[in-house]
């Protein structure tokens, strides 16, 4: 496939999941399945009135929405969607993952601080003590991955299950990877950062408009983009019968996108320093013991 059919289909591929994970987002939330609704947000936030805090910073104001969402498109277009169907092919693709998470906690703090208001900074804060705890147990999980596939290229990864998915593989980390998943996309039951409840949307608590629009679509991206990670390290990428890869990837993409905003139903909320405690002594270690089990597997 020719690298400009390639970066179309999965153009496509992406904004299509894009506009599923808002109806499942949707769905998750009101209980009814509405295939017009995200677009009719979508207008209503693009059309609505932009308002500016007294004594908001003006740079942070206007990087920080363009920074969340272009970190989150520079990370999809590493990841595989079929063989031959990859962007930009990196030799250290697993690490350019958790490399991105960094700018995904700079661009929630610069939003916290720039709108100049106590929730939003609250938000801000939480979302980066929140990112760096959970993003520990990602860089262990992925490192037990490229272990096995002796290569940090992620198609390398996603050929290295053909005999046998990680999932079953090393299921203990698959589990602290779709844990950390939910906990860095701020899915329930870890939207502290976003609490409605309490902070009245945190991070972008006093943001509107076109600037909040980025953010909502940020957050949808960072769903897809998790759930296409989640694909490629663990459920065998592109890899099944009959169809063509890139519809498995989708497929499986979808349903891991479903399984994130269904899990949060079913998990208790817990208190925000417990939720960082709970991941620093249990999730770490954990991590810790599945790199030393996935090494003594490929010794032996």
């Amino acid at each position: 496939m020719t690298p400009f059919l390639s970066g179309f289909m999965i153009t496509l591929l992406f904004v299509g999941g894009v506009y599923f994970v808002a109806v499942l987002e949707r769905c998750s939330m009101t209980g009814n399945v509405s295939w017009s609704g995200p677009a009719r947000s979508f207008l209503l936030l693009f059309a609505q009135e932009e308002i500016k805090t007294r004594k908001h910073d003006k740079v942070f104001f206007e990087t920080a929405p363009v920074l969340f969402i272009g970190v989150i498109l520079l990370t999809i277009s590493i990841l595989p969607f079929g063989r031959g169907s990859v962007i930009i092919d990196l030799g250290t693709g697993a690490l350019f993952i958790n490399a991105a998470l960094v700018y995904i906690m700079v661009s929630l703090l610069m939003a916290g601080w720039a709108v100049n208001g106590v929730y939003a900074m609250v938000g801000g804060w939480r979302a980066l003590a929140q990112l760096i705890a959970y993003s520990m147990p990602v860089v262990m999980a992925l490192t037990a991955t490229v272990m096995r596939a002796e290569s940090m290229f992620l198609t390398d990864i996603v050929e290295s299950q053909q005999s046998l998915w990680n999932i079953l593989y090393q299921p203990v980390g698959f589990i602290l990877f779709y844990i950390s998943a939910l906990a860095i996309a701020f899915l329930p039951p870890f939207d502290l950062p976003v609490a409605e409840g309490e902070l009245a949307g945190g991070v972008w608590a006093d943001l509107t408009g076109a600037r909040k629009l980025l953010f909502r679509l940020g957050r949808l991206a960072l769903v897809l983009t998790l759930s296409v990670a989640v694909v490629v390290l663990y459920l065998g990428g592109w890899m099944g019968p009959w169809l063509p890869g890139f519809v498995w990837t989708f497929l499986k993409t979808l349903l891991v996108a479903a399984s994130f905003f269904a899990v949060g139903h079913f998990m208790p909320r817990i208190r925000h320093d417990h939720l960082l405690e709970y991941n620093w002594k249990y999730g770490v270690p954990l991590a810790l013991y599945n790199i030393f089990q996935v090494g003594v597997v490929l010794l032996l």
